[in-house]
């Protein structure tokens, strides 16, 4: 009888080990959503959530090694590891909202605000960026910030920060708070817990990164600066696009939140810690969010995303939460950040272009686009010679190589010019000219293969040349110009994401579209402005693309009419930003008489 007890006991020993045991291979990072916070006191919260997570753990000593963040102060959840069964029992709770696993997101990577109507040079009345702003915080959910750039540093007239701000400046690696706030950077923080678990340990061994809210790869310093910068003189990439750089509300506040870290000089964002940066943006009390990044389609419910759970609750307190698209363009019902309570931008072109003259055999010229800054001269040959099919991609190369030539590679579906420019430098060429459809051309910082845009219109005509000529054309690429004004904009760009939205068709998104193409703004003084290794230049501004870049000069906006009006919602600034527009006057071809264009 003893015998068959003991039995009885070990068997059931076996089993409790076996539902509250979790090994690594099995465990995942997870968010349990609790909804509203119900105690309203960030310690009692805290000891609920240890109280939930208890309840699948063989103790609460397992619970708090499990236990990443405590969502503990503008709404109530936590992030632990476990396995799929512990995640189930907590979803079956009747105090649990959802469940769900920690996923990876990933980033969507001036003259904007002249072209937008925000001019610096008004005479006659103080132009709305110089009279707004100085009351209203910025929040930024990104890679952090470069606080020596000039776009952060404090102006003559800015007074003390506002009294109701709550926030912090947070010590790490290479950011000492004392040095690197002020009164326009106010806040600094970071979030790692959620990287860590699912990429271990940050890495600094050929993977530059800080580990704290300074930032390696530019992109937080250039959405930061593009929301919300000082007003800098004579910024320019190497002479390119130069002007008076500022952000959308340059008197505005800054605080930083870095949740996206460098994995390959890849920026990647986890679930866990974007929500933990939404606990602690809403306590500190930021007016406007701005969140560059996002995941492809299929899209969780509202309550499984925890950018859709921390907008959320932002819009209860009266914040509003600005997101990028997505740079999945242009198919349709791609577009990312849906949900009702937020916004939802798109990126599409200024009026700036940056013409690029290509000189083949001093005989005739064609005008393609490029960020280049020195001349180039070489010569012309076909990407046939080198290429199987004449299709630029790596797989395709025939081992030739292509030293001292400009390669002529033509579009195809599939191909996108980065893989062009990747094959020609794996063939040691010395440049590239990439023929694509009309509505794809976009200027690009020059990398080691610099590399001109063209339609297939203009690239046809060089590929006739060639096809002509008895030896191969001298070419040459002369440093870009940058002209203002010449061409229709706005227009949105290709690779923006299109809806409707793939969760809830009947709500239109995006909501409004902003420039996202060739943004010059702040930039790390020591990262290279491609990010690789092999580019030795360094730079204080430099240009990017994508809804990463048009989302901030929705937030820069928002910035404003929060100012202006700090008794609006979310929803009036949303509803004023999408039924405002200026009135643009064009002539027609065959008439004097103007025709208004809304824009």
């Amino acid at each position: 009888m003893a015998t068959y007890h003991l039995q009885c006991f070990w068997g059931l020993l076996l089993a409790v080990s076996l539902y509250f045991i979790h090994t690594t291979s099995t465990s995942h990072v997870y968010i349990v959503y609790l909804g509203i916070n119900q105690f309203h006191d960030p310690i009692l919260t805290s000891k609920f959530h240890l109280q939930v997570l208890s309840d699948v753990f063989a103790s609460e000593e397992d619970a708090k090694r499990s236990i990443l963040y405590s969502y503990s102060n503008s709404f109530s959840g936590f992030s632990a590891k476990l396995n799929s069964s512990q995640a189930t029992t907590l979803a079956r709770m009747e105090k649990v909202v959802s469940v769900f696993r920690s996923k990876t997101l990933k980033l969507h990577t001036t003259r904007s605000w002249d072209f937008l109507g925000l001019a610096l040079d008004d005479i006659e009345v103080t132009p709305l960026q110089f009279a707004y702003g100085h009351d209203v915080f910025v929040g930024i959910f990104d890679t952090g910030i470069w606080p020596e750039s000039e776009s952060f540093q404090e102006k003559p007239g800015m007074g003390p920060i506002p009294s109701s701000w709550k926030g912090v400046c947070v010590k790490g690696e290479n950011f000492e708070p004392a040095k690197a706030c002020n009164r326009k950077l106010i806040g600094a923080r970071y979030y790692l817990k959620g990287f860590e678990q699912a990429y271990g340990p940050l890495n600094m061994s050929g993977n530059p990164e800080y580990r704290s809210a300074r930032d390696f790869l530019g992109h937080g310093t250039h959405t930061a600066s593009t929301a919300a910068g000082s007003i800098v003189k004579n910024a320019s990439f190497f002479g390119i696009g130069q002007g008076t750089a500022r952000g959308g509300a340059p008197w505005a506040r800054v605080a930083v939140y870095k949740i996206c870290w460098g994995k390959n000089r890849v920026g990647r964002c986890t679930e866990a810690d974007i929500l933990a940066a939404f606990d602690d943006a809403l306590h500190d009390g930021v007016h406007v969010i701005s969140a560059s990044f996002g995941a492809t389609p299929p899209l969780p419910p509202f309550f499984a995303s925890s950018a859709d759970i921390g907008s959320f609750h932002a819009m209860q307190l009266g914040i509003t939460v600005v997101f990028s698209a997505g740079n999945d363009g242009p198919d349709p019902s791609l577009v990312q950040n849906v949900a009702p309570w937020s916004l939802c931008v798109a990126a599409s072109t200024i009026d700036r272009t940056f013409p690029t003259e290509i000189v083949l055999d001093s005989n005739f010229s064609i005008m393609g686009e490029s960020i280049i800054s020195k001349e180039i001269k070489g010569k012309l040959s076909n990407a046939i010679t080198y290429f199987v099919d004449g299709v630029c991609d790596s797989g395709n190369w025939k081992q030739k190589l292509a030293t001292g030539k400009i390669v002529l590679c033509f579009y195809t579906p599939g191909l996108v010019y980065e893989m062009a420019q990747e094959a020609v430098k794996t063939a040691k060429g010395l440049g590239l000219i990439f023929a694509e459809p009309l509505t794809k051309p976009i200027a690009d910082v020059e990398d080691t293969i610099p590399t001109l845009h063209v339609d297939i219109s203009q690239g046809t005509i060089i590929g006739n040349y060639l096809a002509e000529s008895p030896k191969l054309p001298v070419v040459k690429i002369s440093p870009s110009k940058t002209i203002i004004g010449k061409s229709p904009a706005p227009t949105v760009v290709y690779f923006s994401s299109r809806g409707p939205s793939s969760i809830s068709p009947d709500i239109l998104k995006p909501d409004i579209t902003a420039p996202g193409i060739n943004i010059l703004a702040a930039w790390p003084s020591q990262t290279p402005p491609t990010l690789k290794p092999s580019d030795g230049r360094f730079v204080k501004w430099n240009f990017l693309s994508g809804t990463s870049m048009s989302c901030p000069h929705v937030s820069g906006v928002v910035a404003l009419l929060k100012s202006i009006h700090p008794e609006w919602s979310p929803a009036a600034i949303r509803s004023a930003i999408m039924t405002t527009g200026k009135k643009k006057m064009r002539k027609k071809m065959s008439s004097a008489s103007p025709i208004p264009c809304y824009s």
